[in-house]
């Protein structure tokens, strides 16, 4: 497990006329004490992100279970996010970054309703064409340690989402 418990917070904001609030939720969990409730409305133009890690502007949100550099990546090949829907018919960027600062995207659509384990293999993540910060190396290849992962409910969609119980896992 990457995350959880109730230390550190997240790296979160919005622009372009799109709005998001986090909160921990205890009422509202997977496992463990609490969950990361995220009410948001993503409008056409807009973006936001909320995101956990390392080398990120909001002190408290490098809060891993196990720091990066600790973790053995040979031996995981996918991420577990464990997502509470809404059934709102929006897409939901799951980005992760890598040590040389590449942004890497999954696209999820929230067509459920409860809670729902989510198994990305590192191999579907996409390199992030539209974007990528300054400092990036831009090689197009997924540099371990990985040192972010991120949420973003794409345009145009609104409503509350639940994110809980973050883990590296290895799948066959």
């Amino acid at each position: 497990m990457i995350s959880g418990g109730e230390q550190g917070t997240v790296d979160f904001g919005s622009g372009g006329g799109s709005t998001v609030e986090v909160a921990a939720s205890k009422e509202i969990k997977h496992h463990g004490e609490q969950a990361l409730e995220v009410k948001f409305e993503a409008i056409a133009g807009g973006y936001m992100w909320i995101g956990r890690g390392y080398d990120m502007t909001v002190k408290g949100a490098a809060c891993w279970l196990v720091k990066p550099e600790d973790i053995d990546f040979k031996k995981f090949n996918a991420i577990s996010i464990n997502i509470y829907g809404a059934d709102t018919k929006s897409q939901i960027a799951v980005d992760l970054v890598d040590s040389g600062f590449e942004y890497w995207r999954y696209l999820v659509e929230d067509n459920f309703s409860g809670w729902k384990e989510m198994v990305i293999p590192f191999g579907d993540f996409f390199f992030r064409g539209d974007w990528q910060p300054e400092k990036a190396d831009k090689n197009g290849i997924m540099d371990f340690p990985l040192k972010v992962f991120q949420f973003e409910p794409r345009p145009q969609g609104k409503g509350t989402l639940y994110f809980d119980y973050v883990r590296l896992v290895k799948t066959e």
